[in-house]
């Protein structure tokens, strides 16, 4: 087995070079020099999101100044899509700094950077870069939404339930959509029944977040929808777990109803 090596240390000079060779076909005056100079150089002793936001940074300083310019040039590294639901962050860590110039320079761009996001979150994830754009505008994010939930890539209808995650790992917490958490279990609604393991757990995550902060309405939610068959009974027990460490009795008697299923 190999020796693990922290994510953070892979955002140095040696990321720096990769980049610019990705880049370079596509901006053939991207200064490289001056990049790499930058990001060795601010990166030390940082640790992981300080030095994603180093890479970021200093690809808005050496890219072109129009921001959809310097998008379309960055969206060429992208490379192809994951067709896997693992290695996110494995495979596609690279693409952090992509995903971190999205959420900090791309609000006053939000259709482009919206759809830059789905390319985005199909290699690597968008999870992130999408909060502050909830914050903006949530009705164009939900217009986008009612178009991710049914698109036939699970990384993209994952973006949907990750994305709006209230207690989302790494990120700084939200509230519900439009301070009511019914907005983000209607938005559930719509995957409960997924076939991609990918998505169930995000939605299991999700409802399970709900539960911590409003634990009557995510009981009830999951009531109702027990009356129906478009539902996973294993994402909806998992989505429970917090309540039944607690030992909540609502919460048992519905994980016993949720047996049967």
């Amino acid at each position: 087995m190999g020796k693990y090596i922290p994510l953070k240390l892979y955002f140095d000079e040696q990321l720096a070079v990769r980049l610019s060779q990705l880049i370079k076909p596509y901006d053939p005056h991207f200064p490289t020099d001056s990049f790499l100079f930058n990001v060795s150089r601010e990166v030390q002793d940082k640790e992981l999101k300080a030095r994603v936001e180093v890479f970021a940074d200093e690809l808005k300083n050496h890219l072109p100044h129009d921001y959809k310019e310097a998008l379309a040039i960055l969206l060429h590294v992208l490379g192809p899509e994951n067709e896997t639901e693992e290695g996110m962050f494995t495979k596609g860590y690279f693409l952090m700094p992509v995903a971190f110039f999205v959420e900090r320079y791309g609000l006053h761009h939000f259709d482009t950077s919206m759809q830059a996001m789905v390319e985005i979150t199909k290699r690597h994830t968008s999870e992130y870069a999408i909060r502050p754009y909830l914050s903006l505008d949530i009705k164009r994010c939900l217009l986008y939404f009612d178009e991710w939930i049914t698109d036939s890539n699970a990384h993209v209808r994952r973006l949907v339930s990750e994305g709006t995650r209230p207690r989302l790992p790494w990120a700084k917490r939200i509230s519900p959509i439009n301070n009511d958490p019914h907005h983000n279990l209607y938005l559930l609604e719509n995957l409960l029944d997924d076939p991609s393991p990918y998505v169930q757990k995000s939605v299991s995550n999700h409802i399970n977040d709900i539960t911590k902060d409003y634990p009557d309405v995510a009981i009830n939610w999951i009531k109702k929808c027990s009356q129906h068959k478009k539902m996973n009974s294993h994402v909806m027990k998992h989505g429970l777990r917090t309540l039944i460490k607690k030992k909540d009795m609502e919460a048992m008697k519905l994980m016993a109803m949720l047996e049967i299923y």
